[in-house]
């Protein structure tokens, strides 16, 4: 459990420090987007908005994670941490769209730029923005809290490169028409990811079972164990990253009953799950009876 903690920890440190880096650039493009009057530096600005935004929630989130169980939250706020990765994830998603809808009328009408300004400001973001990928690179996998900010950053970094290179196409050639296709690739880049995301977090709230698992397969393994002679009721979820359960009604032999092999029977079945499937044995729960035991819990599925 401290390790645990400690893991938690570094985890919002990492997300502190690249919201601080984030918030000052968000206030420099905004600066800049006023000045130079692009329309790609605006949205890469509002991007910077919607991440700061996303990576306070985080950082709000990661602090509430380490918050421990009560009797009232028996799992803490582990699931804050897919609350706040989903409010990203639409964050964005509004953010991208949008890029997209205004990058075609822009390429229709293109507004005058100043290709010298989006170049450093541009520049001055993807510093800002590899920065920030630096610090979070380390705790990607960790849930989908660090996977939402890591993403988030990432997408600012492409944000900032195509600003970088519509600058120097305007510089070079003239074309303005290079800012509303630098916002659109910017949405292009948005919208596929955070769909991603947002479905895998929906099904964490929605409670599907988790991605990998087959129960068609846990079944086939719980079915094997000696003395088992069905199983029904078979449920799989995930509370946070990284924290499946999984729960079942198991029909044992009558005798295990009587012969005192049923507190075996369960440390079996527990055992078989946590080795193949990477469930532990403190998150699988096992409801073990008879078979004339069934008819008496009304509706019930396999």
């Amino acid at each position: 459990m401290v390790h645990e903690h400690d893991h938690h920890e570094a985890n919002r440190t990492r997300l502190a420090v690249a919201f601080a880096i984030t918030a000052a650039v968000l206030v420099a493009e905004v600066v800049g987007a006023i000045w130079t009057g692009s329309l790609a530096l605006l949205v890469d600005a509002a991007h910077m908005l919607t991440d700061s935004a996303g990576l306070l929630l985080a950082l709000v989130a990661a602090s509430l994670t380490l918050r421990p169980a009560t009797s009232q939250r028996t799992w803490g706020f582990r699931r804050a941490e897919v609350l706040a990765a989903a409010a990203q994830a639409a964050i964005l998603l509004a953010v991208g769209l949008y890029a997209l809808v205004e990058g075609v009328r822009r390429l229709m009408n293109p507004p005058e730029v100043s290709a010298g300004g989006l170049l450093v400001f541009g520049v001055i973001g993807l510093l800002a923005n590899l920065a920030s990928i630096v610090v979070l690179a380390g705790g990607r996998h960790a849930n989908l809290n660090l996977r939402a900010a890591f993403l988030e950053v990432i997408n600012d970094a492409l944000g900032s490169v195509a600003v970088i290179v519509g600058a120097i196409v305007i510089a070079t050639t003239g074309w303005t028409r290079a800012d509303a296709v630098a916002a659109i690739l910017i949405s292009t880049l948005i919208v596929p990811r955070t769909v991603m995301l947002l479905r895998e977090t929906g099904n964490v709230l929605l409670e599907s079972t988790p991605r990998g698992l087959d129960l068609d397969e846990v079944r086939r393994h719980l079915l094997g164990v000696p003395h088992v002679r069905g199983v029904h009721d078979l449920h799989a979820s995930q509370i946070a990253s990284g924290l499946p359960v999984l729960s079942a009604h198991v029909v044992i032999d009558d005798d295990c009953f009587h012969d005192g092999h049923a507190p075996e029977l369960l440390h079996e079945l527990q055992s078989c799950v946590a080795e193949h499937f990477a469930i532990s044995v403190a998150h699988s729960t096992f409801q073990l009876e008879q078979a004339g035991h069934r008819p008496h819990e009304g509706h019930m599925h396999d």
